[in-house]
């Protein structure tokens, strides 16, 4: 999601100053021997091409053509991870326990980790910025409806909108609609419509 977003209160410098920490952090660790040189960019490497959205969008796809698949899907998201092509550590690496919330014509659903960044990993890859910001936590647990149109998804009054606070106990993230006019597409054209944002329930999907 855009890093202008209206509530996102960072200075531009953020990347360059978050960047410095990181580094100095470590420098430190590998100077007292906790980590390796390599450590870093290994972990970075596995959330760049094994554990990400794409996964997030396998499963939204293949649950989009196969209404078994969808059931078992909403039914045990960890269960449905395994009947696919996925590397091992699905279900852990903050994706122990992941539970899914189903968008419909009535019911829109968003989640939020009101009390730090928790955040399904293994499905949607590591959290944006804007998600672990306080003034985003707060206001789309008050404002649900403001906060989505702020993000450009305009809802009719009818639609209820639900909050899901995801947790450590709990990693929530979103089954977004299939958009009309999809209906000839196949999985994998279907997968690559999806967005980290669809799946956090900030954004809907287009063709």
């Amino acid at each position: 999601m855009p890093s202008n977003y209206p509530g996102f209160k960072h200075g531009a410098d953020r990347e360059a100053v978050s960047a410095a920490r990181v580094k100095a952090l470590e420098s430190l660790l590998i100077e007292k021997g906790i980590i390796t040189g390599n450590t870093v960019d290994s972990v970075l490497g596995h959330f760049e091409t094994k554990m990400g959205p794409f996964n997030g969008a396998k499963l939204v796809a293949r649950a989009w053509v196969d209404p078994d698949f969808k059931q078992l899907l909403l039914a045990d998201c960890n269960a449905a991870c395994e009947q696919m092509d996925f590397p091992a550590g699905m279900s852990g690496a903050e994706g122990e326990h992941m539970r899914i919330a189903e968008n419909t014509p009535e019911v829109h659903n968003v989640i939020v980790c009101t009390l730090c960044s928790c955040y399904p990993w293994p499905t949607l890859g590591l959290p944006p910025y804007w998600f672990k910001d306080p003034t985003f936590r707060a206001r789309v647990a008050r404002e649900p409806r403001v906060v989505l149109s702020e993000f450009g998804v305009e809802l009719d009054d009818s639609v209820e909108i639900r909050v899901w606070d995801t947790s450590a106990q709990i990693r929530w993230w979103v089954l977004p609609m299939r958009p009309a006019g999809t209906e000839n597409m196949s999985e994998a054209e279907l997968a690559a419509l999806l967005t980290p944002e669809a799946m956090m329930g900030v954004a809907q999907v287009s063709v």
